[in-house]
Parts: C-alpha cells; structure tokens; sequence
C-alpha cells in the first residue's frame, strides 16, 4: 500500500509537524510512505521519500495554489490513500491540525480580511474539505473544531472522528523529577525560593507572549523579584526582547530556541503559561499537565478542557481578559501548587493521552485497505 501525506512546510518543533512524524512513523512498516510539501527544514525521516515541490524559497498565494494543483496533478489518484496535514482539494483524510478558518475570519476579523487574497484562498482550500458533499473524512483534535466547523460548513457527523491525544509518554514525571529538577534551577541559577514561569510554542503572537509578559509585569514588587520567566520557541526575537524591556523585565526574561530538552524545563519551573489566541488543541498543555508542571491556559484552546478535568491549573475564559489572566497568574504563583501537581501527574497515569498515532495508522491503512479489495 501506498500512502502520501502532503502539507505546506515542515520546520521542526512544529506542534502540526511534530504529529506528522509521528503518524508517519506508526505507519512504517505496514505501507510504503511518500511525503510531499513546499518546504523541508531539518533531517528528513528515515526510510520515507519526501518530496519539495512548487514551492522553494516562494511564498504566500500563488506557491501554495501551484503546490495544491501539483497534489491535483501529480498525487491524488496515483496513491492508495492521501493524507492532508494542510486543507486543500482531493484529500482522502484531514489531520484538523488547525482551527476553523472561517469561524475566525468571521468572528474575530473584520470584513476586509475575509476579502484578502489569503483569506479568500484558505477559506476556498477549507469549504473543499468541510462542505456537505466532500469525500474527505476529518480526523479531529478537540470537540471545539467540531463545534466549530459543523457550525460554518454543517458537515456530516459521519465524516467526522474524534481522536486521542498523542503525546509522548518522555513528558511524564519520572522517579527522579526531583534530581531533575535541583540540577536544572542549579544549571539557571533559579534558588529554592525563586519563581520560573515557562511558555513554550513557536509564533509567539500566536501564543500570547505579550499577554504573558504583560501578566508578569503586573505582579506584586515582592513577587515579581523573585521571578524568571522563559520562553523556548521559534521566532524572530527582536520585538519581544524590546517588548519585555519596555516592561522592565528585560534581567528576567530568556528566549530559547526550540530545544530537545523540554522535558527538564518542564521539572523545573513552576508554572507553564499557554494564553493563546488560537490553539486547536495544545500538546504542550498536556505535555505539562503529564509532567506535574500546573498549567494556566485559555478556554479557546482545544486541550485546556484537559486542564479543567485533570485540576492540574487554571483556565481563563473567553474573550480573553489580561486582567483575569493576571489575577489567576499571581494566585497560581502565590498558591501552595502541590495539589495542582498531583492531579496532573495522576491524570497522566489514569487516561489515555498516549494513542493518537496508533489510532490514526489504523484509521487511515484501515479504510485504504478496505477499499482496495
């Protein structure tokens, strides 16, 4: 069996990129895998035939319509089965790795923007895959797409599954968090009485960093003294440092790149904050949830329900309100966190958070075998 997966870019570190690995990898071994995209950063899988096309060094518009007309062309109908992680045309399966387009465009945009070249093609790319009609089954991250796209596009519930989180099982507190942990405050300088805020996420107006910068610079002189807040993250970062200056934060604010260490910051800070603006479902929420690491989130994203089922944190409701985000903030750093630690940790052990991959190569080699006999 053949399949071919297709997505616009793939850079490393991505959360939609990170559960095309995986799935990928799931799926090895039991069908023949090609990959097809605009652009590829970093090593490239093993024993997978990824392809660059239509694309290299082009952006916007026009390069992401002659990458859906190569797919058009060149892969729907030469596979058993095509997998989109982007929405465009002739996909046998979706991978909602994003929120509704539409729904934001005309919800939290104004009419102008739905008449921009790139509103009108994402939202042409996405009625293909949603609308009544489409043969595209969807695969989903969270009951909010759900909600969110049956409430545009009225698609069929029959088209429609709802998936586990995927997350790896690394981000679990291990025997030895605390060891973990001492070495890594000693690694930083951060003392048994100091504070370590965490966010972690690329895009970071996405994610809501000046949300959490500006939370943080509104905490209480006594607290705000014995605090360190780090960002690990793909962007440019300029903006951000003058951002975090212009606060007065600028001896307390580090941004990192993404890193293969997560889980060691996640041991060693206090408290993970995730105030972003859109979010369709939030790995690293669950990652931190897993790990004891008590989590502040907002309710727009798709995983922060986990947040409110485990106890592990706080969620603050939409629309967004820096005053509530700082107010929960300052109440999670000043609060005893321990019971919020454990129920994240006892979460982890008692759900199933783990399966997505599993689930989806079963999903997809199930129904492509299906239909070829």
């Amino acid at each position: 069996m053949e399949l071919a997966f297709v997505l616009f870019n793939w850079f490393p570190f991505g959360g939609l990129q990170r559960d095309l690995v995986k799935v990928i990898n799931a799926c090895k071994g039991r069908a023949q895998i090609s990959v097809f995209c605009m652009e590829w950063q970093g090593p490239r899988p093993d024993g997978v035939d990824v392809n660059v096309v239509c694309g290299e060094g082009r952006k916007g518009s026009w390069a992401r319509q002659a990458f859906v007309d190569h797919v058009q062309e060149n892969v729907v109908g030469h596979y058993d089965c095509v997998v989109g992680f982007n929405r465009m045309p002739g996909l046998d399966f979706y991978f909602a790795a994003d929120t509704c387009f539409a729904y934001r465009a005309l919800h939290e945009r104004g009419w102008w923007y739905r008449q921009t070249p790139r509103a009108r093609q994402y939202m042409k790319f996405e009625e293909a895959v949603f609308s009544p009609g489409s043969k595209t089954v969807i695969l989903l991250l969270s009951p909010q797409q759900r909600l969110q796209y049956q409430q545009i596009y009225h698609t069929e519930d029959a088209r429609l599954i709802d998936l586990p989180p995927g997350i790896n099982r690394i981000h679990m507190a291990p025997d030895n968090a605390r060891q973990i942990r001492d070495e890594f405050r000693a690694e930083f300088g951060i003392g048994d009485n100091d504070l370590l805020v965490l966010q972690v996420g690329s895009s970071f107006n996405t994610k809501g960093l000046d949300r959490s910068l500006r939370a943080i610079a509104s905490l209480p002189a006594g607290l705000n003294s014995r605090l360190k807040f780090f960002m690990l993250g793909q962007d440019k970062p300029d903006n951000w440092l003058k951002l975090a200056t212009s606060l007065g934060l600028q001896e307390k604010f580090r941004i990192f790149s993404s890193r293969d260490d997560i889980t060691r910051f996640m041991q060693g800070a206090d408290v993970l904050v995730h105030p972003s603006r859109q979010e369709s479902a939030g790995m690293v929420i669950l990652e931190a949830v897993v790990a004891g690491l008590p989590v502040l989130t907002t309710a727009n994203c798709g995983y922060a329900f986990h947040v409110e089922k485990s106890g592990a944190g706080l969620v603050c409701a939409e629309p967004f309100s820096q005053e509530q985000f700082s107010v929960y903030l300052q109440g999670m750093l000043e609060s005893d966190r321990s019971a919020w630690k454990a129920a994240g940790i006892d979460y982890g052990r008692s759900h199933d958070l783990y399966s997505l991959p599993a689930v989806v190569a079963d999903i997809i080699l199930g129904e492509s075998g299906a239909r070829a006999s």
